[in-house]
């Protein structure tokens, strides 16, 4: 499906935009809160290339790894997500300083 082919790449991309920009952040609130955003940007790349997984073949390995990839990059977005909320006001009070 090339929808899901776009959501990989566009994921993958903001990944790796974050990453770098958590890198060159001097800040250390403000790296958590990028990496937390990177987080969440590598979530949906699991998520979205399991959920590809599960529209290519119809083999049980191929079901049963893309449902493993579902549930890791669902997982690893909602604790990037929970992680974003966590950091946004203490990066907010970090930039007032």
């Amino acid at each position: 499906m090339p929808v899901l082919v776009v959501l990989i790449v566009f994921s993958l991309s903001f990944y790796v935009y974050y990453r770098v920009k958590a890198y060159r952040s001097n800040k250390p609130v403000e790296k958590q809160w990028i990496s937390a955003k990177a987080s969440i940007a590598l979530g949906l790349f699991v998520a979205s290339f399991g959920l590809n997984q599960l529209f290519l073949n119809r083999s049980t390995i191929t079901l049963i790894v893309g449902i493993v990839f579902l549930l890791i990059g669902f997982g690893s977005s909602w604790a990037g997500f929970r992680a974003y909320k966590h950091y946004l006001p203490q990066v907010v009070k970090e930039a007032q300083k």
